[in-house]
């Protein structure tokens, strides 16, 4: 069976878990993927990259599929959110969720079943960011 190359960017933090947890469950339901690690967020910065390095970037527009774990942006050092450069970066404008019921788990309400569209480079998402004090930061609405 042929393996579909996918980049892996475990990102920092819980990420790490988080990613190899979903690796897991991929590999149990027997998903054909050839992993391609690559780094963002603090675990780049560690390695003398930037926050979001450029062959990271190519890799996921080379393979054109990746899983991101999460990644921290230092707080106050002039670095842009790596979510916020992947967005603008790789034109990624809508999160799209779908909610729906699932048999056999009991919830409030029936019959949901919905998608949920955000656009995601606009207004807070803008990455318009700064901070006030060490316990303030400021995120401004760009209409």
């Amino acid at each position: 069976m042929k393996k579909h190359p996918v980049v892996l960017i475990p990102g920092d933090g819980i990420g790490p878990e988080v990613t190899v947890a979903v690796q897991r469950v991929l590999a149990e339901a027997g998903a054909p993927i050839e992993w391609v690690p690559c780094r963002a967020g603090l675990a780049a910065l560690e390695a003398g990259q930037d926050v979001l390095p450029q062959e990271t970037l190519d890799a996921i527009e080379r393979h054109r599929f990746a899983l991101k774990g999460p990644c921290t942006t230092p707080v106050g050092e002039g670095f842009t959110s790596v979510n916020v450069q992947l967005r603008k970066r790789l034109t990624l404008y809508a999160a799209v969720r779908p909610v729906r019921n699932l048999a056999g788990v009991q919830t409030r309400f029936d019959g949901v079943d919905l998608v949920i569209i955000r656009e995601n480079t606009e207004g807070l998402y803008s990455g318009v960011e700064n901070q006030v004090t060490d316990d303030v930061v400021m995120s401004m609405k760009v209409a």
